[in-house]
């Protein structure tokens, strides 16, 4: 009886313990959405960035609960594709992120991202936070100040709405499918356009 009783007990001082793992996880965490067309191509530059603990490629900004990939491509839904990023603030900035984000889109552009054409692949900076709302302006007025591009900067900064992640074969495409994810970009004249805005942080 006594051995049953200090099982239980054991049991329950482990997942005491994991829960407060968790918890103290979630407090040293951040998250930031983005989208940029196709999310495929989003999901790659942050993934492998130090203090980047997760990227999910999913929907976000629309109307239709639970939206699938079919839904959000057809248009109608007002979701954009885009990615969810779990970040550690002591290691990586939203700043930062948002650098990499600006280098990997074109801006001067609505509704459409190099190939992908359809409001599903706008690119915006969806905030969640009055902190990252301040920081995201303040990066898109330095663009328009320094003016990189003849055309204004055209990206969309609202508030996050629910996120919905995307199927599972969406997910970590580029290593998955590493051929098809190369020949879809550069038929797509993303790298090329980037390298074409950009120069040499393209991309980073």
């Amino acid at each position: 009886m006594w051995k049953i009783i200090y099982r239980s007990m054991l049991v329950c001082l482990i997942l005491i313990s994991c829960l407060r793992s968790i918890d103290a996880i979630a407090a040293t965490t951040e998250r930031a959405i983005f989208a940029g067309g196709c999310f495929w191509c989003m999901e790659q530059p942050f993934d492998t960035l130090p203090g980047v603990l997760s990227v999910m490629p999913g929907y976000t900004g629309g109307t239709k609960p639970n939206p699938t990939y079919q839904d959000v491509s057809a248009g109608g839904t007002g979701h954009a594709e885009a990615v969810e990023i779990i970040f550690d603030p002591s290691k990586i900035s939203y700043q930062k992120l948002l650098q990499v984000f600006w280098h990997n889109i074109d801006p001067t552009v609505t509704d459409r991202q190099f190939c992908d054409t359809g409001h599903q692949y706008r690119a915006a900076i969806f905030h969640l936070s009055e902190q990252q709302q301040k920081q995201a302006l303040a990066s898109k007025e330095n663009i328009n100040k320094i003016k990189r591009f003849k055309e204004p900067v055209l990206t969309e900064i609202v508030p996050a709405g629910t996120f919905y992640p995307a199927e599972e074969y969406h997910r970590q495409y580029y290593k998955k499918n590493p051929f098809k994810y190369r020949f879809y970009r550069a038929n797509c004249g993303r790298d090329k356009r980037l390298k074409e805005l950009w120069g040499a942080v393209a991309g980073h």
